[in-house]
């Protein structure tokens, strides 16, 4: 059962992001990362991971066919 302490101690939406950022360039802080492992969902990490690795894998698509489209001019 789920009280208001939990709530409280979850992180918001924008600690996710966050804490996904850091992550990815491994600049997390000690402070951040056990709120994360304490108060954070598994399913939320792991989605926001995803998400993260998916807009950073389209935007390195994005700008490779930019550079290589204006290469041919």
């Amino acid at each position: 059962m789920h009280d208001d302490n939990d709530k409280k101690d979850r992180p918001s939406f924008g600690q996710v992001v966050l804490s996904t950022l850091a992550a990815a360039i491994g600049v997390q802080s000690n402070k951040n990362r056990e709120r994360d492992f304490k108060g954070g969902s598994l399913k939320t990490y792991i989605a926001a991971g995803i998400i993260f690795t998916a807009v950073f894998v389209l935007t390195l698509v994005v700008v490779v066919k930019t550079v290589l489209g204006n290469l041919g001019q």
